[in-house]
């Protein structure tokens, strides 16, 4: 069975042109009377056609392809050359039955067998007249039947209607191959040269751009007259097409200019690029609607995300939209629309987790345990806004990634030191070249789920420009109000955050807008005390500095003596990272060591750490027990934690005047001033001649007069220094204080009490005057921390001073 390569109007077969080629010539009206004289042979071998159909006097060449056709091919070529050319009703069947083929055909000539260099056989057949089949004899090696002729009704001699089509088939077909430039222009020379008016018709019928079954259609019609008009109604359906591709060909058709030329050169490029195994944009767009398909996001987005990669159907690939356009998709494409991890509600998990990674911050570990607990409970509880507000060094970026491994949620940190510009939180709109989504959306894109633990770090460095204002930016980030549909200027579309754990760190709440501010829970994180600074040494900064220098604990051993000496001797912070570039130092000395080949102490002692480091470089920290009236301890906050304050006092002969130096704030510089007017009204109470006023300068100083002071705290150590100053009598050793005066006496509770506590402990100080409203802070801390100590808590000036001076105890004295 057969596969044809026939032609049509689009690749029309010249017969008779080639005058050297060995096909019949065109057929004349004396050819055809005496095909049509030949007599039938009364059966013939059957050879299906799968894509073509073979008319009366009309040369194709067939490719043979199946068994059985190159047999019957071979077979006939060895005798008669006769055989029946029907058509397949399914081109698609591989092994045709009787009852997958046509029962009207062609009788057919074989003019020549060719065998073709790819090993197929190629046989040109000329069709002779029409049969049916009558009955089937064989059905193997290929079929053979008995076959009828069937005649053809011809038209009168000089019908001139029958005239009239003929003359319109001629006339339209030189037309077609006129306007139509994929038909050779030769191919009119053989429609001229026709004298056959019904093979005429024949090689038009053959030749069209028809299916098999239309074609079919055409040959089993008997009258030669019919078949002439249905010819022709499918010719000027043809006609019409090529007349419309015309139309719209010249509508269209201009000079290219500069754009047109480069989309041309780009559909090259593609096809290069396609050829190399690259994508096209086809594929691309395609792709897109795979993915869009499988996104679970709600009928709004989805319309939205349709309606946008339709526009981008439509634009020209060299426009700059283009990749806009295209990024816009892909971002909706990544985003985890409603996509999110499981939480893990085991909460003695996230307790061992967070216990592991962090020693100390029970305030916060309750924290996050509370919030697991209640969306175990709830499970549809939205995010809490957290903020971890403490000094540098103390753990609380560190502390996200433990809430995350806790949680079993992805983790992402975006820092926000010195970010000015608004549209890095929102996003620039998309119709700018260079557009990009805001970091809250390329973070999320990052995580790959709806609720990651989400980590802004930093959030009291934002900065303001003519860019606008982050932090205003924020609000709608971090308010769990409106955060269920944060808006993107380049997403367009409303975003959910309500589900991520946002955790904002910041080492001073002053500096954060207060609206910001109100939109979170505050979490202070203070400093660590000695002990904790020595465990966490011990379990953490030691292991990690060994591992990052290739060294395990086989190789260097620091005992808690050491560290703790390494903690009170080279680090003044409430964090550790000082501490831990100390112990890398020391780390840095063995692995020197083991390089080198050179012996060394695997245990450390004093005598190492002195070598390595250098002598101890914070003994300022240590309280000095002056012999001298007029100078008292206090305590004081810094950013980076607690400290202690020395304030110095001392008298001059002259008029009067007080002096306060080292580098004082405006607050510091009235405590001193009412705490000078306490005194000068309550001269007598405190046994103070009051002429000394009038006959001597006082002078007030806080060494360290590079750094800067201020703050309500000292109030009550000035004054003490003054009493101490005027009567002549020295403050009670090993003493602090803090609190703010009124010049009514009353002492004022402050801030920062933790750090001022462990900065006093670290100085050996042994008794802290306090106020009493300031009792609850020290409840807050363990009593571990506070050994030692003795908590004296006033409320009056005159408790102070009997305290500090008389060395009187009062009652709510406590000692731990």
């Amino acid at each position: 069975m057969g596969d044809s390569k026939f032609s049509n109007f689009d690749n029309m077969s010249l017969q008779g042109i080639d005058q050297d080629s060995e096909l019949i010539p065109l057929l004349t009206p004396e050819d055809e009377e005496q095909m049509n004289s030949e007599t039938l042979p009364e059966t013939l071998p059957i050879l299906p056609l799968r894509n073509t159909v073979l008319f009366p006097g009309v040369v194709i060449p067939i490719t043979a392809g199946r068994d059985k056709s190159i047999r019957l091919i071979k077979d006939a070529n060895n005798g008669s050359k006769v055989i029946g050319v029907v058509s397949q009703k399914d081109e698609e069947t591989e092994n045709p039955d009787v009852k997958d083929i046509n029962t009207l055909g062609t009788v057919a000539r074989i003019l020549r067998v060719l065998q073709m260099p790819d090993g197929n056989t190629t046989v040109i057949i000329q069709g002779k007249k029409r049969f049916e089949i009558a009955e089937v004899l064989t059905k193997k090696p290929y079929i053979t039947a008995t076959v009828r002729e069937t005649k053809e009704e011809r038209p009168k001699k000089n019908d001139k209607e029958f005239l009239a089509i003929i003359e319109s088939i001629k006339e339209l077909a030189l037309k077609i191959i006129r306007d139509n430039p994929n038909i050779p222009s030769e191919a009119s020379f053989a429609i001229k040269n026709i004298q056959s008016d019904s093979f005429l018709i024949n090689f038009v019928s053959s030749n069209l751009n028809l299916d098999v079954k239309a074609k079919q259609e055409l040959l089993e019609i008997g009258s030669l007259q019919d078949r002439a008009l249905a010819t022709l109604k499918y010719m000027n359906v043809e006609m019409q097409k090529l007349e419309l591709k015309n139309d719209i060909q010249s509508k269209v058709r201009n000079d290219l200019d500069q754009q047109q030329r480069e989309y041309f050169l780009h559909q090259q490029m593609k096809t290069i690029q396609e050829e190399l195994g690259g994508v096209s944009y086809d594929e691309e767009l395609e792709e897109m609607k795979v993915k869009s398909k499988k996104k679970k996001w709600g009928k709004k987005v989805k319309e939205h995300f349709n309606k946008e990669l339709a526009k981008m159907q439509r634009m020209n690939p060299q426009v700059a939209e283009y990749s806009i356009q295209r990024n816009y998709l892909d971002l909706m494409l990544d985003l985890p629309w409603k996509l999110f991890s499981k939480d893990k509600f085991d909460l003695k998990r996230a307790q061992r987790i967070l216990d592991r990674d962090h020693y100390g911050l029970e305030d916060v570990k309750k924290r996050i345990i509370e919030y697991l607990a209640v969306l175990k409970l709830r499970n549809d509880m939205k995010s809490p806004i957290l903020c971890l507000y403490g000094p540098p060094g103390v753990g609380k970026t560190s502390l996200g990634k433990s809430i995350a491994e806790a949680l079993g949620r992805e983790y992402v940190r975006m820092s926000l030191g010195g970010l000015r510009d608004e549209a890095e939180i929102r996003g620039h709109r998309k119709t700018y070249i260079g557009a990009m989504p805001g970091r809250i959306i390329q973070s999320l894109k990052k995580a790959g789920t709806s609720n990651p633990v989400f980590i802004l770090d930093e959030i009291d460095k934002l900065s303001n420009s003519n860019q606008g204002d982050p932090s205003s930016a924020m609000l709608e980030v971090l308010d769990p109000e409106q955060n269920s549909d944060f808006h993107d200027n380049f997403l367009e579309l409303g975003y959910d955050l309500s589900k991520v754990m946002f955790v904002a760190t910041a080492n001073n709440l002053g500096s954060i807008q207060p609206a910001l501010r109100d939109r979170m829970e505050i979490i202070h994180v203070s400093g660590y005390t000695i002990e904790e600074k020595v465990e966490i040494a011990k379990k953490h900064l030691l292991p990690k500095q060994l591992t990052e220098h290739g060294l395990d604990s086989s190789h260097l051993k620091i005992g808690k003596p050491q560290l703790e000496k390494i903690v009170e001797g080279y680090t003044r912070e409430s964090g550790v990272r000082s501490l831990e570039k100390q112990i890398a130092k020391m780390v840095r000395y063995a692995a020197k060591s083991i390089a080198t080949e050179e012996e060394y102490e695997v245990k450390v002692n004093n005598e190492i750490v002195i070598e390595v480091l250098g002598a101890p470089k914070m003994e300022r920290d240590k309280y000095e027990n002056n012999e001298v009236a007029g100078v008292v301890t206090g305590l004081a906050w810094t950013s980076v934690g607690g400290d202690i304050l020395f304030i110095e006092s001392i008298l001059s002969k002259g008029k009067g005047t007080m002096t306060i130096t080292g580098n004082l704030g405006k607050v510091m510089k009235e405590s001193a001033t009412i705490a000078m007017e306490y005194i000068k009204s309550n001269a007598e109470r405190f046994s103070i001649d009051s002429t000394v006023f009038e006959n001597y300068n006082v002078h007030i100083h806080v060494p360290e007069g590079a750094t800067p002071k201020d703050g309500p705290s000292a109030g009550i150590t000035m004054l003490t220094s003054l009493v101490s100053l005027f009567t002549q009598k020295r403050i009670k050793k090993s003493l602090a204080m803090t609190g703010e005066i009124t010049l009514r006496g009353k002492v004022l509770p402050v801030g920062g009490i933790k750090e001022k506590i462990l900065a006093a402990k670290r100085a050996r100080i042994k008794e802290i005057i306090l106020c009493a409203d300031n009792e609850r802070d020290v409840k807050e801390i363990k009593e571990s921390y506070l050994k030692g100590l003795t908590f004296h808590y006033v409320k009056e000036m005159s408790e102070v001073i009997d305290i500090a001076i008389t060395g009187t105890k009062v009652k709510n004295a406590k000692t731990l």
